[in-house]
């Protein structure tokens, strides 16, 4: 409570801003079963009412963020800070460097997705200018990731960047964009003079770092980062924090104590 402080004492000035996988939904064996639970979808709606701003920061499609959180009145930024959906809106704005990048890394991601390691169980999914490889629940996940590794060799002979998720692989286009980004595009020019990032995996590192740039800059008062710890979190994100909570649980206390 007391950490949380600056945000509760002020909401008409304060920003949630919050990941999804891992975070506000539970870690489950195939992403696309992936859902909010009930009680944490309602704090985060009677929490959209109360605060200024509030939004969903993820790494999935904004689109598919939206579908998964199911609340249309917060903003959510997708693609690690490449895409921009605000609330009510249709249509998701996205970064013009990244989505020329759309179809090279769609054709490298075809020529990867070998029927070799579709054997082996490796998942791909498309978020448009980024490809995803998943091995989690694989019969064998030690020889799925090892496929995945060599598809991060091949993407960055190729010329793509790799980032690693939790038993999941990145392609993506060699430009700059991550969650800090997203994080300012979201808080730009709006009434947020605090703001609570709350995430659990190494790409939230970056929102962290964001959030205490814009106090650097002067341009928020406060921000508060809260780390959601896990067997799979990295060790960087809880040494990172200002706070760690247990758990997509302890997310829903982190809510509760917002209200």
């Amino acid at each position: 409570m007391e950490a949380l402080e600056p945000i509760r004492s002020d909401p008409a000035h304060a920003a949630v801003l919050l990941d999804i996988d891992g975070t506000l939904a539970p870690i489950v064996r195939h992403a696309d079963d992936a859902h909010v639970p009930e009680a944490t979808r309602a704090l985060l709606i009677e929490i959209a009412k109360r605060y200024a701003v509030v939004g969903c920061v993820s790494g999935r499609r904004a689109s598919t963020a939206r579908q998964i959180v199911a609340i249309g009145t917060i903003a959510y930024v997708g693609n690690h800070g490449g895409e921009l959906l605000r609330p009510g809106s249709i249509r998701a704005e996205v970064d013009p460097k990244l989505a020329a990048w759309t179809e090279r890394v769609r054709q490298f991601a075809a020529s990867a997705f070998t029927p070799e390691r579709q054997l082996l169980r490796v998942r791909s999914e498309d978020k448009e200018a980024i490809a995803a490889f998943h091995w989690r629940g694989a019969p064998d996940e030690q020889a799925a990731e090892q496929a995945v590794r060599e598809i991060a060799q091949q993407a960055e002979q190729a010329g793509f960047v790799v980032h690693w998720g939790r038993k999941v692989l990145e392609v993506r286009p060699p430009e700059t964009f991550d969650k800090a980004i997203g994080v300012e595009a979201l808080l730009r020019d709006g009434p947020a003079t605090a703001a609570v990032y709350v995430g659990d995996d190494t790409t939230d590192l970056d929102a962290f770092r964001g959030l205490r740039s814009l106090v650097q800059r002067g341009e928020l008062l406060s921000a508060l980062c809260v780390a959601v710890s896990s067997d799979e979190a990295p060790a960087e994100l809880a040494e990172e924090a200002d706070l760690t909570v247990d758990g997509p649980a302890g997310v829903r206390g982190v809510l509760e104590a917002l209200l």
